[in-house]
Order: C-alpha cells, then structure tokens, then sequence
C-alpha cells in the first residue's frame, strides 16, 4: 500500500505541472496522468523491494505471565528476519486496551538472518485474563513509498491478579492470631478447644485439668493445657451474581469482597485453618477445594483473578446444595453477598436452615455509603424529601433483613468498603478466641 510519502511526493509535483504546461502548452491532464504514472511505477518498485513480513517470524519464549493489578510487567517480543533481504519494519504488538500496552509500536531494522527482542511494558487496568491480540509486522521499501504488511498472532495470555489491598493489615492479623494462639490464648477446657501440652502445676491453675495419670508418673502435680482447636475448616461462598456488579466506591462489589476472602484466607492458613472456596451465580465459576499450608493464598487467588460480575439473579438453592455437598464436616460458612432484601429475602432466607444447621454462617456485606448519603439529604424541596425518604427506607430494610438473618443464628458484617476486609477477618479471629469455630 502507498505511505503519506507517496501522496506527499505528488502533492510537491503539482506545481511543476503546472510550470511545464505553461512554458511548453501541454494539457494539465496529460501531464498529470504521466506524473501519476511515474509514482504509481515509484510505489511498485518499492513494493516489490520491501521484505515480505510473512516471512518475517515473531515468537514469544513463554505462554504467558502474572501481574498484580497496577503493576508494570515487561514482555518480550523476538522478531527474526526470514525474508533472505535486509529490512526496515514498524512493529505493534497490540494488546486489549485494558491491558496498558506501551509503546504503541517498534521501528527496526533487521539485516537477513537478523533477530531482535522487542519489549513492551503492559500496566493493566483490569484484572482477569488479558490475551495478546496480535503482532502486526509493517515493511517499508527503501524509498519508503509503499509498506508491505502481515499479522501474527503468537499465543500469549496474561493473567491480572486483584490488587489485594488489605494485606497491608496482614501484620497486625498475624499478631492478633498469635495472642489467641500463644501464651496468652486460651487455656482452660472449653467447646472448641484441642490439647496442647502437658506443664506442672502452678497456683490459680484450674483442678479439673489436673491430668493425675501424669502427676502419678512424675510425682508432681501436672495440668493439662488447652489451645483453640486447629485444621478448622473456611468456606469463603462469592456470590458473583448481578449485585456483585455494583460499584462501592472506585471497584465493583466483588473486587470488595475478593479482597476480604484473601485477608481471611491469609490468616486461617497461618492458623493451620483449611480454606475452601466456592464462586457461583446461577452456576458455579470457580472452586477450590483440598488445598493445605502455603499451597492456600496463591490457588485462591488465581481462582478469582478472572471472575467478573454476571448479569443474573443468583441461586442460593444451589450454593446452599454446592456447600452442603461439598462441606460434610462442620465449617464455618462466608457467604460474601449484597445485604439487599431482593435477592437474599427471597433467595438465601428459605433455604438457610438448612445450611445454619450444618454450619456456621456470617453474611458479610459491604456497606453502601450511598445509601447514609442520600438518607442525610437536606429537605430543601420535593426531590430532596424523596430522596431522604427513598434512603431511609432502604436502610430500613437492610436492619429488617439483619434481624431476620440473626432469627436464624446467622451474624452478619456490614461494613464500609476501607474497613471491610479487616473486619471480617475479626470477626474469624473473635469466633477462634472463643472457642465456637
């Protein structure tokens, strides 16, 4: 195809068309159809003498990496020149705009039989699956009138993990984890609690742990020591349905809650805790099940990286059945969801007893700041008073909806979105100091 510089070439001709038509008579048209023709000959050649791209490869040396959204990742890029002539290319390697791909392209020069590694920083804006589109090779000729151009499409995926925020609060979980767990944890016989170690007697310990088979043995008095009972078992429930699309603040729901299984996660693996968790809609999107120890954080995460939000009514008859199924063992049960009176009224609460009387449950829900706003609208006129009136009432149903939940001894965590992940992660760490995991 013919470059700017072919038109510009032919634009700098006009005047000297008209120049000789005037010194030498000659029709406008004529020698317009000539100066055409030289060019459109010019453009040929140049054509014919640029590389072919088809034959120029381009290849990548992995399948694909991992990036924490926010986060620079360089990919690299190897082009090699097959064509058997030297050449000058323009090379884009175009990616999804999502993907923040710079820069937009790569001039090079390859003498045959060359190679060149290209490299192209991606900064993504969204986390999920982000596939490379294609690799568009444009050949110049010499004369850089005409270009030759090719696409490939070298397999590549790149795979954006959520930002995970809050583990900037993992530290002070951990050390909240330890107190409930070390020296100044629990120690007496209590529900929920497993044997820890054999020590000798000290005033003010209690006598019923007095373990007198050991004080026989040692000849001294010896107590039994108790810690909160370890290899608990978490079930993190995603409700991925239309109202985890709603957006809190600058991310949608479900980045919101993402961001709290994975603190909570974090912990209970630290704990000896398993964590299992179940993604779903009116289907199941993801699952993880069976992971121990350090394996935990990093399956979680690449399980949720490529959920987004569906545009559907979610089915809690089959998460409740998805968990019942799944979960034999008595577990505590998260169930991150929208504290909204549609969809769990008439979606969870007919089928919570049953899941209530397996398992532990918490409703965890992040808290609209919308809704106090609108609220708090000053009266000043028809459209404030329905506003205020349109937020008193539904905040309103979410306390009637809290109380019908709580009827069933279910908790429920509604809080902001800057404070949310922390909470629920309190709200394990209570249940394991007392014993009622």
């Amino acid at each position: 195809m013919p470059t700017a510089r072919a038109a510009l070439l032919v634009a700098l001709c006009a005047p000297v068309v008209g120049v000789l038509s005037a010194l030498y008579g000659i029709p406008p048209w004529a020698l317009c159809g000539v100066l055409i023709a030289l060019v459109a000959a010019a453009v040929l050649a140049d054509w014919a003498l640029a590389a072919d791209p088809r034959r120029i490869t381009v290849r990548r040396e992995a399948t694909g990496a991992v990036v924490r959204l926010g986060e620079d990742v360089d990919v690299a890029l190897t082009v090699a020149n097959r064509a058997g002539a030297d050449a000058r290319l323009l090379v884009r390697d175009a990616w999804v705009p999502s993907a923040g791909a710079r820069p937009y392209a790569h001039p090079v020069a390859l003498a045959a039989g060359d190679a060149a590694t290209l490299t192209t920083t991606l900064t993504p804006t969204r986390r999920g699956d982000r596939a490379a589109e294609q690799v568009t090779v444009r050949s110049h000729g010499p004369l850089g009138l005409a270009v030759r151009q090719a696409d490939h499409r070298p397999p590549w995926t790149l795979r954006v993990l959520p930002r995970f925020t809050s583990r900037r609060h993992l530290p002070e979980k951990l050390a909240k984890l330890r107190t409930v767990e070390g020296a100044t944890a629990i120690r007496g016989r209590g529900q929920g609690t497993e044997f820890d170690v054999l020590r000798e007697y000290v005033p003010g310990d209690d006598v019923r742990s007095i373990d007198w088979r050991a004080t026989a043995r040692r000849r001294d008095v010896m107590v039994r020591t108790w810690r909160p009972e370890r290899s608990r078992r978490i079930v993190c429930v995603l409700d991925t349905g239309r109202t985890s699309a709603v957006r809190v603040g600058d991310e949608p729901r479900l980045d919101a809650a993402m961001d709290a299984a994975l603190l909570l996660a974090a912990v209970a693996q630290e704990a000896g805790d398993q964590v299992d968790l179940i993604a779903a809609d009116h289907r199941v999107r993801a699952v993880v099940a069976g992971s121990h120890g350090r394996s935990t954080l990093p399956r979680l995460i690449n399980a949720v990286a490529p959920l987004q939000p569906a545009m559907v009514e979610t089915d809690f008859e089959l998460i409740t059945s998805e968990v019942l199924r799944r979960e034999r063992k008595r577990s505590l049960v998260v169930v991150f969801t929208a504290l909204e009176p549609g969809a769990l009224g008439e979606g969870l609460l007919p089928v919570l007893p049953r899941l209530a009387a397996r398992h532990r449950v918490l409703i965890a829900a992040v808290h609209d700041p919308a809704l106090a706003a609108l609220a708090a609208t000053p009266l000043h006129g028809a459209n404030e008073v329905y506003a205020a009136a349109a937020g008193t009432r539904a905040l309103a149903e979410r306390e009637k909806l809290s109380g019908a939940l709580a009827r069933y001894g279910v908790e429920v965590l509604d809080f902001p979105a800057d404070t949310f992940a922390s909470q629920v992660t309190d709200a394990y760490l209570a249940l394991k100091a007392t014993g009622r995991l």
